[in-house]
């Protein structure tokens, strides 16, 4: 479905991707995790044709990522940032509809879609009226994310989508996305620096750091088979952050 071949990206004298191969299965959920700088927003960057690579080459559903293929490969993802990414001066619901008005569609099926998607996200419909600074971090992320959702493509691309969010809702929300992907049986690639948000929703885990792959499979590979020091460095001192003072 998704595959990156070698590939490298420089931004001025900062190499961010330093040939990187990267296989996404349709129909998995792929987590990129690293800390800040390991490349992860870079590789779904890559994907949706924002940067190109200086080398190799970035596949989607059999075609390169190009200027010339890019608009109908964009179609077919939705992408989600950090906090929403909601237009201030639209409501919930017209942020969420701004596909399917580029598209056309006619109001009742716009409407139609979009009680479907607040149902889904268990999103509370009287909050669609609102403007997004009327709305929680939590409310804004489920509206971002139902944006996405909107034109139903079959790739979701999500880039640290719950990272601002506090540690309650933040917790609350991975096992409602969790739920939501096992649905849904999109493609998805999710970029997080958290491991339990890893482990939770990804099938398939790619570590990354300074532009690099370390390692690539389960959970469990990387916790039981780490193929390098830094893995297991890594797992813990994430695992040792999440802990509060004075727990044993």
């Amino acid at each position: 479905m998704i595959a990156l071949r070698a590939v490298t990206k420089r931004f001025g004298g900062v190499v961010a991707l330093d040939r990187v191969s990267i296989d996404v299965a349709a129909g998995a959920t792929h987590v990129l995790l690293g800390s800040s700088g390991s490349g992860k927003s870079t590789v779904l960057r890559l994907i949706l044709g924002l940067t190109a690579p200086d080398e190799g080459t970035v596949i989607v559903d059999g075609a390169a990522v190009a200027a010339s293929t890019r608009v109908a490969l964009v179609r077919r993802m939705g992408y989600v940032v950090q906090d929403g990414g909601l237009y201030p001066h639209l409501t919930a619901a017209q942020n969420v509809a701004l596909g399917a008005v580029a598209q056309q569609w006619s109001r009742p099926r716009i409407d139609t879609r979009v009680a479907e998607l607040a149902d889904l996200a268990s999103f509370d419909a009287a909050m669609l009226r609102r403007y997004p600074r009327e709305l929680s971090g939590g409310e804004r992320q489920r509206v971002g994310l139902m944006r996405a959702l909107m034109l139903d493509p079959p790739i979701l691309l999500l880039d640290e989508p719950l990272g601002a969010l506090d540690p309650i809702v933040r917790a609350e929300l991975q096992v409602q996305l969790g739920r939501l992907f096992a649905t849904l049986g999109k493609t998805v690639v999710l970029v997080t620096h958290d491991i339990r948000e890893a482990a939770l929703l990804g099938s398939t885990i790619t570590l990354m750091t300074d532009g690099r792959t370390v390692q690539q499979g389960t959970f469990a590979d990387l916790a039981e088979r780490p193929v390098t020091p830094f893995v297991t460095q890594f797992l813990t001192a994430q695992t040792l952050a999440t802990r509060a003072p004075g727990d044993a």
